[in-house]
C-alpha cells in the first residue's frame, strides 16, 4: 500500500456528516472511553470539530485515506508532573479496518507528538479485548508496559487494561540535557 494516502490533518466543519456517519457505530464505542457518545449524530460531531478547531497547540486530528476522513486520532496532553506525555487515543471507521490505516496514523501523530510538542513519552491504555489495537500499537513501535488487572467497567462489566509506551529516541539520546 502507497502510505502518502494515509494522513492526520485538522478537521473541519464539512467533515460534520462523514464523521457522525462512521462515530455512530458501537463496534467503535464499545472499545473507547464512555464519554464517546453512543449513539454518536451530526451533533456530537460539529462540538467535537468545533473543540479540535480551538486547540492550541491542535492534538486531535481526522484520519484521511485516500482523500476521505475515515477517523479521528488524538493526543491527550497531561499536565502537572506528567506534563512531558500524552496518552494516545483513536478509532476508524469499520469500512476501512484491516488496511493498515491506523498503524501510518499512530505513526504520524507520534513523530507530531515528539517533534513538535516535544514529548517524552507517549502511552495508551486499551481494553484487553481490543487485540486489533494492541497490534496497531505494536507495529507502531509501542512496547507492552503492562496489564492493570480489572481497571476498566466497560458495558457493566470488568476488565484488564493493556498499557503501552512509546519513548522519544531523540530525548533518550540527550537525556542528561535539561528540559
Amino acid at each position: 500500500m502507497n502510505h502518502k494516502e494515509i494522513n492526520i490533518r485538522q478537521l473541519q466543519e464539512s467533515d460534520k456528516s462523514q464523521l457522525a456517519r462512521l462515530a455512530n457505530n458501537s463496534n467503535i464505542s464499545n472499545n473507547l472511553r464512555d464519554y464517546f457518545p453512543n449513539p454518536y449524530d451530526d451533533e456530537d460531531a460539529e462540538s467535537f470539530i468545533k473543540m479540535t478547531i480551538a486547540q492550541d497547540p491542535t492534538t486531535s486530528f481526522g484520519i484521511e485515506f485516500e482523500g476521505e476522513l475515515c477517523g479521528v486520532i488524538s493526543l491527550i496532553l497531561q499536565n502537572d508532573i506528567y506534563r512531558k506525555s500524552a496518552e494516545i487515543g483513536y478509532w476508524l471507521g469499520e469500512p476501512y479496518w484491516g488496511k493498515g490505516i491506523t498503524t501510518k496514523a499512530v505513526s504520524q501523530i507520534t513523530e507530531y507528538g515528539f517533534e513538535k510538542l516535544n514529548l517524552i513519552r507517549i502511552y495508551a491504555g486499551i481494553i484487553e479485548y481490543n487485540t486489533s489495537s494492541m497490534r496497531v500499537l505494536e507495529k507502531s513501535g509501542f512496547k507492552m508496559e503492562g496489564i492493570f488487572q480489572k481497571a476498566i467497567i466497560k458495558n457493566d462489566k470488568i476488565w484488564d487494561e493493556h498499557r503501552y509506551y512509546i519513548l522519544n529516541k531523540g530525548y533518550i539520546k540527550n537525556k542528561d540535557k535539561q528540559l
